[in-house]
């Protein structure tokens, strides 16, 4: 009775804010503005609440929406012929040859063969591992939560650090170093998390900037590898790990490599295809392409090869799922921009900053967009919601385009660093039982200061010293 209870609460979440803004005059908006707005933020609290799986709730609003006339028929499918769709749809096609191959672990367990000498030196490996494998896997949960998660928690179970014991304390630091190593490479990379290509495409539509891969990484390398060496320090300083020599970790991990053996020739095949496609992204400006052709051709190259079959693909259900729902969205995120609400809902909501000086206006958005990510168990569904107000909010105050389209990016990002539950890897490491919610969410408040002065202030001066503004 309890469950069925609890599913018409969340459905009540999603339906009753929908329904009140369809029928009602909103200050601002015509009818059809309204409509469609409603819509779509109900889609978006589905997405939250999940009353149903996200790719549920995107195909019955996209039929909704038809229905209604609120979108023409014709219009309802025009996201999925959006290049951003295809290019997260290959990149988690990418994720599975990583995984299946085998090389996605092999990569953690030889970075810790190598440098695991002590828990903080340990703790530098988590992170250069998922900083490696963070350009091909666009998810955060699979790559932190299937990939670096086992490992991590494999290697703190070697040394005897296990929940309640009086080692755990190098399970706990290793738990939480892997997880704010994880959102932190996912900012670094235009393929690092699945809603990067989605705010390129954002910040195409409304700010006139074009977010290439290349670009995207260079902005990103100063602040983000400062992040990533200043803040496994940090956890370290603030949960210190009794166990300090993990020389056992390394014979773990040599014995794991020896159970895997020398790279296969399927192993070796991804490798030379995956650097011919991040050549290619890299090189977009120069030869046109755009990435989401370049992703077709190693997936092309995957499939010939025999590194990943048809069956795989076909088996490949996030990349199925991310598709449908992912192409749903920007159809509506779309409509909502050419419609006009994005412009009228940003010029209300953050009238105040109008005629401040740029950089303090930017920086309330910015910790504003950070700290609301509380309210939000997604981060695609934050990204969807808010990225497009807060950019154009941004726009309206005198920011430059370049740097408030990739500071609120990378922020969508490092928003995950405060809750157990703000991405999909979160509850994948807190569920390991290392760390309790109150030092998970008094730690993770931690870090995300650290961010803010990392990536707003650095990363300023970097974006400074590289002429963007």
């Amino acid at each position: 009775m309890k469950a069925p209870r609890n599913k018409l609460f969340r459905w009540a979440f999603v339906l009753v804010p929908g329904l009140l803004l369809y029928f009602l005059p909103l200050a601002g908006l015509n009818a059809s503005q309204r409509h469609l707005l409603a819509i779509f933020l109900a889609t978006i609290v589905a997405l939250v609440a999940q009353p149903v799986p996200m790719g549920v709730s995107t195909t019955v609003a996209i039929t909704i929406l038809a229905l209604t006339r609120t979108i023409a028929p014709e219009k309802i499918f025009a996201g999925y012929s959006n290049p951003t769709v295809w290019l997260i749809f290959t990149a988690f096609l990418f994720s599975r040859a990583v995984t299946i191959t085998g090389f996605g672990m092999r990569v953690a367990y030889t970075f810790i063969r190598q440098f695991g000498h002590s828990s903080l030196t340990l703790g530098y490996s988590i992170a250069a591992s998922d900083l490696v494998l963070a350009p091909f896997i666009p998810s955060d949960t699979a790559r932190g939560g299937g990939i670096i998660c086992p490992v991590v928690h494999s290697i703190a179970r070697a040394l005897g650090s296990e929940p309640g014991t009086l080692a755990a304390e190098l399970g706990a630091f290793l738990m939480l170093v892997g997880f704010h190593s994880t959102y932190t490479a996912s900012a670094m990379f235009l393929t690092g998390m699945a809603s990067n290509p989605l705010m390129a495409d954002f910040a195409h539509q409304i700010a006139h900037v074009e977010l290439s891969w290349l670009k995207w990484a260079i902005g990103a390398c100063v602040p983000g590898l400062a992040a990533l060496m200043v803040v496994p320090l940090l956890i370290y300083r603030l949960h210190p790990p009794a166990i300090r020599n993990t020389e056992s970790a390394r014979v773990h991990a040599r014995e794991e490599l020896k159970k895997m053996g020398s790279m296969s020739s399927r192993e070796w095949r991804l490798v030379a295809i995956l650097l011919l496609v991040m050549g290619g992204w890299i090189t977009s400006p120069w030869h046109g392409l755009p990435n989401a052709v370049v992703a077709l051709f190693g997936i092309s190259a995957l499939l010939v090869t025999g590194v990943i079959s048809w069956d795989d693909l076909l088996g490949e259900r996030r990349a199925w799922e991310a598709l449908i729902w992912f192409g749903a969205l920007i159809m509506m995120a779309d409509s909502l921009l050419q419609a006009g609400v994005v412009d009228v809902l940003s010029k209300s909501a953050f009238h105040y900053i109008q005629g401040w000086p740029w950089i303090a206006a930017l920086m309330v958005l910015i910790t504003l967009y950070l700290y609301v990510h509380y309210g939000f168990a997604s981060m695609t569904a934050q990204v969807t919601a808010l990225y497009p107000g807060f950019l154009a909010a941004a726009l309206a105050s005198g920011i430059n385009p370049l740097v408030a389209a990739l500071s609120l990016a990378y922020f969508s990002n490092l928003n995950a660093a405060m809750t157990h539950y703000g991405t999909g890897s979160a509850p994948v490491y807190f569920g390991t039982g290392y760390v309790s919610q109150g030092k998970w969410w008094k730690i993770g408040f931690l870090v995300s200061l650290v961010n803010l002065a990392l990536w707003m202030g650095l990363g300023m001066l970097w974006w400074k010293l590289l002429r963007w503004w």
